[in-house]
C-alpha cells in the first residue's frame, strides 16, 4: 500500500489549523439579556405615562363639562332670584360670624348686599339680622361709614336686630342703624378694643435658646414673640388701641346720641343682655325681624339681598384646589426614576 508521502512529487503534509478566536466582549456593548431588562422596563414606564395623560384629559373633560353644567344652572337660579315678587318689601343683609376681610361678614360682602338693597326702589327699608362676635375695626368701620352714606342718599330707614349676639365691630355697626332690635336674653355691647399674643422669652432662657432677630429699623421687630418687649414699645402699641377704642366711642355716641345712658362701664368692654341693653340705651326695643316687618316697616314680604357664594363657586374653588394638587403630583411622578 503506497502512503501520500510515498506518492512521486508530494511534498510535506500542511500544519494543522488553529483553533478559531472567539471575538472579545466590548463593555461598551449591551449583554442581551440586560438590554431587554431595559426595553421592558422603557415600555412599562411609556405605558404607565399614556394612562397617565389619558385619565388626566378624562378628568379635566369630565371638570369642564361639570362647570358648563353648573354655570347654566347658576344662571337660571339667577333668573329665578329676578323674578322674586317685584312689590313693597322689607330688604335683609344678614351679618354673621367674625368681621373679617376673607370671612362671608366682609366688609365687601355686607356693602354690595346694602348696595342692592338701597337702590331697589320697592325695598321699604333695610334691616340688618346680626349675630356676630366682632371682628376687624377696618371691616367694622368700612361698613359703619357706607351705611350712613347709603341712608343720605336714598332717604330710607336701617333698622338693626340682634339674634344671639352683637358685640364688638358687630355693635360698631348696628350703632349705624337708626333703630336697634334685641332679645332679652341677646348679647349686646363690649365696646372695647384688643389685640393678643404670647411671649416666649422667660421659657427660651430657661432653655438656654438664643433668638438671632435682625431688623432694620428700632422698632421693625416689635410684637415678636421671642423678644422682649421695651417700655416704650409697649406704650406705643397701648397708645394705639387707645386711639382706636377713641373712634369706637365716637361713633357709638354719634349713633345713639340721647339714647345713651353712659355709666362708667359702657366703654369699659363689658357687655349685657338684651334687657340691660334696653335699660342703658344701647339698643331700643324688643323684636325680631319678622316682628321689624310686619310693625315697623310695614312690608310683611322679606327679601334677602345678603351676597351668598352659591354652589359653582363653592365647587370651582374646591376643584380648582384638586386639579392643582393632581397637577403636582403628576408632575412630582413624571420627575420620579424607577
Amino acid at each position: 500500500m503506497t502512503s501520500q508521502d510515498d506518492l512521486p512529487g508530494a511534498g510535506p503534509a500542511p500544519a494543522p489549523l488553529p483553533p478559531p478566536i472567539a471575538p472579545a466582549v466590548s463593555a461598551t456593548v449591551p449583554v442581551p439579556g440586560r438590554l431587554d431588562s431595559v426595553i421592558e422596563q422603557f415600555a412599562r414606564d411609556y405605558i404607565k405615562d399614556r394612562r397617565s395623560d389619558r385619565r388626566w384629559r378624562l378628568i379635566f373633560r369630565g371638570l369642564w363639562l361639570l362647570l358648563i353644567v353648573l354655570m347654566f344652572w347658576s344662571l337660571l337660579a339667577a333668573r329665578k332670584a329676578a323674578n322674586l315678587p317685584s312689590g313693597p318689601h322689607t330688604a335683609l343683609v344678614e351679618i354673621r360670624g367674625e368681621i373679617a376681610s376673607d370671612t362671608e361678614a366682609s366688609a365687601e360682602r355686607i356693602v354690595n348686599g346694602l348696595k342692592t338693597a338701597f337702590e331697589e326702589p320697592n325695598a321699604q327699608a333695610v334691616v340688618l339680622r346680626i349675630n356676630s362676635p366682632g371682628g376687624s375695626p377696618v371691616q367694622a368701620g368700612i361698613v359703619n361709614d357706607e351705611i350712613h352714606r347709603l341712608k343720605l342718599l336714598h332717604k330710607k330707614k336701617v333698622y338693626a336686630v340682634v339674634e344671639e349676639m352683637c358685640a364688638s365691630g358687630a355693635y360698631y355697626i348696628a350703632v349705624a342703624a337708626d333703630e336697634i332690635y334685641t332679645d332679652k336674653a341677646s348679647v349686646v355691647g363690649s365696646i372695647g378694643v384688643l389685640m393678643d399674643g404670647f411671649g416666649f422669652t422667660g421659657i427660651m432662657q430657661k432653655l438656654g435658646i438664643e433668638r438671632r432677630l435682625y431688623t432694620a429699623g428700632e422698632n421693625k421687630g416689635m410684637n415678636d414673640p421671642f423678644t422682649p418687649e421695651s417700655d416704650k414699645q409697649r406704650a406705643y402699641t397701648q397708645a394705639m388701641l387707645d386711639q382706636i377704642h377713641k373712634q369706637f366711642i365716637r361713633k357709638v355716641k354719634e349713633g345713639r346720641g340721647k339714647r345713651l345712658k353712659e355709666t362708667s362701664d359702657t366703654f369699659s368692654g363689658l357687655y349685657w343682655n338684651g334687657e340691660d341693653a334696653v335699660k342703658f340705651g344701647l339698643a331700643d326695643k324688643f323684636g325680631n325681624l319678622d316682628y321689624i316687618a310686619r310693625e315697623v316697616v310695614h312690608a310683611e314680604e322679606i327679601i334677602d339681598y345678603t351676597p351668598k357664594e352659591n354652589i359653582a363657586e363653592r365647587l370651582a374653588k374646591r376643584l380648582g384646589a384638586s386639579m392643582g394638587a393632581g397637577a403636582v403630583r403628576a408632575l412630582q411622578g413624571a420627575g420620579t426614576i424607577h
